[in-house]
């Protein structure tokens, strides 16, 4: 792994109020790799993207980008080391348009102060301009021309999805960190939204971290698939391969030969139809 990692993780711990989130977790992202984490709910999936954005401090445990010290660095650096991420929930500003949302991801990467910024002149004025130019591109690459001065309160859903995505390329990552990025979408949006990810990611060099409970947004995206149970490590494989290992469905469906009520063990797994069923698919 070492050497040959973009994002590296070995023996991560998180243990919070006692409870032992992860365990142990170590696993390397290839640079140019579409790498998605999968697991019951509650199986530390999105903890582990907040150890890795700097959310989280774990307990033990180390995490490398780029062959440095990530657990070193502050949630406030990511933008300039070349991290982003996008969240489950949106986090638009509903009353603003298109082109300020986006334009808000690169405010990481200016200089200018708070005064400065307050009364718009000087350095603050020609970074704005020059931050608009950056994302015009982004703003084409993912389709958002024919929205561009609209607030975003009027826009549908899918179409905030893909300006969220926008937002968070307008950090120009190298590494994209995705929460769910299909969720509370249905099919025909997921499909579109999987369109504009691998759009993005071949137009921009990207490599990808993708938490996703949909089986066929895993399989058609993903490279390989780390599984999670209860925090450990189950396989990192093939998508289609990690679905159809029998310790991931014991995990998704529960050992049959043992009753519980854990709601996490029980199906929601789509081993048989891993591209899309109906609403999200698979996993929800």
């Amino acid at each position: 792994m070492s050497g040959s990692a973009l994002l590296e993780a070995r023996g991560v711990e998180l243990t919070i109020g006692g409870l032992r989130i992860l365990r142990g977790i170590s696993f390397g992202v290839r640079e140019g790799e579409f790498f998605t984490v999968i697991g019951p709910n509650g199986a530390g999936k999105t903890s582990l993207l907040n150890v890795i954005s700097r959310i989280y401090e774990p307990t033990a445990g180390s995490v490398t980008f780029d062959g440095d010290p990530l657990l070193a660095a502050k949630r406030t650096d990511l933008a300039g080391l070349g991290i982003a991420r996008t969240f489950q929930n949106l986090a638009l500003f509903e009353h603003m348009d298109v082109m300020d949302n986006v334009v808000l991801g690169r405010h990481r990467l200016t200089r200018s102060g708070v005064l400065t910024g307050a009364v718009w002149f000087g350095r603050a004025r020609r970074e704005e301009r020059r931050a608009r130019e950056a994302c015009e591109p982004l703003i084409d690459l993912m389709g958002l021309g024919d929205y561009l001065r609209r607030p975003i309160r009027d826009l549908p859903y899918g179409i905030k999805k893909r300006i969220e995505l926008a937002r968070a390329l307008a950090v120009e990552p190298r590494l994209l960190l995705l929460d769910e990025p299909a969720a509370g979408m249905n099919e025909d949006e997921t499909n579109d939204l999987a369109d504009w990810i691998l759009l993005a990611k071949r137009e921009l060099s990207l490599t990808v971290v993708m938490i996703e409970h949909d089986m066929g947004l895993v399989t058609r995206l993903g490279d390989r698939s780390l599984v999670l149970d209860f925090g450990t490590a189950i396989t990192i494989e093939e998508p289609r391969a990690a679905i159809a290992d029998p310790r991931v469905i014991a995990a998704y469906l529960g050992d049959e030969s043992e009753e519980t009520d854990d709601p996490t063990r029980t199906g929601n797994l789509a081993v048989h139809a891993p591209r899309h069923t109906t609403g999200n698919g698979g996993l929800r």
